[in-house]
């Protein structure tokens, strides 16, 4: 019998250490990171415009009036946030949300469009008066023309399809599209879509959705389980080039608590682009 307490004895501190190891990583890949991508020519910096990608917020909480988001864009030194889609949510209360966009707004301009649970939502349509009402544009199927250190780009969005027929979203990315010579990027929520992207003469595409895959295998830098992609999703995180030239760029998205599992060797994050020459 005491043999057996001592095993036990033997065994506690493992345990215990294996458990303490658990929730520090749990703890530390919950803390959100900035990753920055540079598009262009690298020499060509002093005309370049920087964009901060957030996605996938689902109104998440950032410290208290979500000055840690706030923080990170500012510290981006952007000259616009794009806003791709599930900033909103269709389950938590939108507190956070809110007060993170009412703030944004105030700060540069800001550039939306839609994610699958904000249609799932049912209030799209209220979500898009809110956005519009405190001074965001809200993208669905159109495009803005704007002037950055004297170039001109095209914010161009189309709404998440999850109702949509596959002709209704081509005809949102046929009016998105102005075929000039400007540069354009695309907001679309969805990642995985790039055989409809390749259509298209975008400069630049920006998602998310995929939430980084979920869990990123530490030795691959594959994620474990995407939406609309299944297991070993190809489109999760960072830069990728489609077979047309266009760039699109991923972002692993807020969502914390709305998860129903920790995001391990998967920080939050917001995703700074900066396009030069």
């Amino acid at each position: 019998m005491s043999e057996q307490k001592e095993k036990k004895k033997k065994r506690f501190p493992i345990l215990r250490t294996i458990v303490s190891l658990i929730i520090i990583l749990t703890i530390w890949f919950e803390v959100p990171v900035t990753e920055e991508i540079t598009l262009g020519d690298a020499e060509n910096s002093g005309d370049s415009a920087r964009f901060a990608l957030v996605t996938d917020l689902h109104s998440c909480f950032y410290g208290k009036d979500q000055k840690g988001l706030l923080k990170m864009i500012e510290k981006g030194n952007v000259d616009a946030v794009l806003l791709s889609g599930d900033i909103l949510d269709n389950k938590f209360k939108n507190d956070n949300a809110k007060i993170f966009l009412e703030q944004i707004a105030e700060k540069c301009p800001c550039y939306y469009v839609t994610g699958n649970h904000e249609i799932w939502s049912g209030m799209e349509k209220e979500f898009k008066e809110y956005l519009t009402g405190i001074g965001v544009t809200v993208l669905d199927g159109n495009y803005v023309t704007t002037q950055i250190k004297g170039k001109t780009y095209e914010i161009c969005g189309v709404d998440d399809p999850t109702y949509m027929s596959d002709e209704e979203w081509r005809a949102q990315l046929e009016s998105a599209s102005s075929g000039s010579d400007n540069y354009k990027i695309l907001l679309s929520h969805r990642p995985e879509r790039v055989d409809y992207y390749d259509d298209y003469d975008f400069d630049l595409v920006v998602s998310g959705h995929a939430h980084g895959g979920q869990w990123i295998n530490p030795f691959t830098g594959i994620g474990t389980l995407a939406p609309d992609q299944g297991y070993w999703p190809k489109y999760v995180d960072g830069l990728y080039t489609l077979s047309n030239g266009t760039n699109m760029v991923v972002s692993r998205g807020l969502c914390r608590e709305r998860m129903p599992y920790p995001r391990f060797f998967n920080h939050p994050e917001i995703v700074v682009i900066e396009v030069r020459g």
